[in-house]
Order: structure tokens, then C-alpha cells, then sequence
């Protein structure tokens, strides 16, 4: 597959060739059909977050396809429409289980520590703890263009406020940013 790849720190990158990922037993290689551009990835380029590894290829903002599915996955199958959030949780620990998957000390960021999207594929671990379904309706374009501030957002309405249809919602405090490194358990709280 194509693939931007950084080699050095604050250095330009390139587009290479290199080898198509296969599926983690509980992941899937989702077919990148859009990604967004974030504030966080020129972090990454500089250097700023200790687990990228070089060679690196960045990209943690994407929507695409699923092409091929690992044995350890229920809940997902080749062709599905996906995306997900910024900090991919285990499922299993007990921070998890609290429903506070972003802070998981043991979460994994495709584009920080892992390949991300900027390629024509990527693998993505823990399928059925961290993917969100697409609908039809959503544009591959808008699901990336949301990135972190939708899949974020989505998981904490939906699993962990568990909010349903005729509630209300306040949001208090809200805003972009870059705290750091987001793996040191940075949270937006106000």
C-alpha cells in the first residue's frame, strides 16, 4: 500500500510503499476512505509524543471501510462502515469497565501508537470495544472531518451517559486544544 511515512522528527516526509497491515486476532484493516488533518498529528510530526516510533506513519482522524476482519471479532464484518475515537480503549480493565475508556492505561492511538490513516489502510485493534458504526447517511468525509470531537463526544453521550431520545444534554466548557500527551490521562474536565 501507499503510505505518507515520517522517517525523521520535523523532518518532510514521504510517500513510500509499504507492506499492507493484516488484521490483529480481535482487530480489523479498515480500507481508509477519508482522514482529517489534526492539530495533534503536527505534535507527532515534531516529535512532541514519546509512543511514535520511526518509521512512522501518522493519521488517527479516518472513516472507512472493513476489508478484512480478525478471528477474535463478533461484532463486525468485511464491507461495514466505521470510524472511532482518538484514545481506542482495551474494554477490560477495571478503568474501562468504570465507562471512562479514555483514560485506559492500556489504550492504543492509530497515527500515535500504532500506524494511523495516512494510507491507503490501517489496522485497528480491539474491533468490537472501539468501532463505531457509520450509517449511510454520514458521508466518509464528515466522519473524518469529526474525528476526535465526534467519536469522543458519541462515546460519552451514548455508553457512558447512556443518554437516550427526549433527554438533554449540557456541555460545559467545551473548546479545542492540545493538552500534552494525551496517554498521561489528560482529561477536558470543567
Amino acid at each position: 500500500m501507499k503510505a505518507l511515512v515520517i522517517e525523521s522528527f520535523q523532518e518532510k516526509p514521504s510517500i513510500q510503499t509499504v507492506p499492507d497491515p493484516t488484521p490483529p486476532d480481535h482487530g480489523v484493516v479498515i480500507e481508509v476512505k477519508a482522514t482529517g488533518i489534526c492539530r495533534s498529528d503536527w505534535h507527532g510530526w515534531m516529535g512532541h509524543d514519546s509512543d511514535i516510533r520511526l518509521p512512522h506513519v501518522p493519521g488517527h482522524e479516518f472513516a472507512g471501510v472493513i476489508q478484512e476482519v480478525g478471528k477474535g471479532v463478533k461484532n463486525w464484518k468485511a464491507g461495514d462502515r466505521v470510524t472511532l475515537p482518538f484514545v481506542c480503549a482495551c474494554g477490560i480493565c477495571p478503568t474501562c469497565q468504570s465507562g471512562n475508556q479514555q483514560i485506559c492505561d492500556d489504550q492504543f492511538q492509530p497515527g500515535f501508537t500504532h500506524w494511523g490513516s495516512f494510507a491507503e489502510y490501517v489496522a485497528v485493534y480491539r474491533a468490537d470495544t472501539n468501532l463505531v458504526r457509520l450509517p449511510d447517511s454520514v458521508s466518509f468525509e464528515t466522519a473524518a472531518s469529526l474525528g476526535c470531537r465526534f467519536a469522543t463526544f458519541f462515546r460519552a453521550v451514548v455508553a457512558q451517559g447512556k443518554i437516550s431520545g427526549g433527554q438533554w444534554v449540557a456541555v460545559h466548557g467545551c473548546g479545542g486544544g492540545y493538552c500534552g500527551n494525551f496517554r498521561r490521562r489528560c482529561a477536558y474536565l470543567d
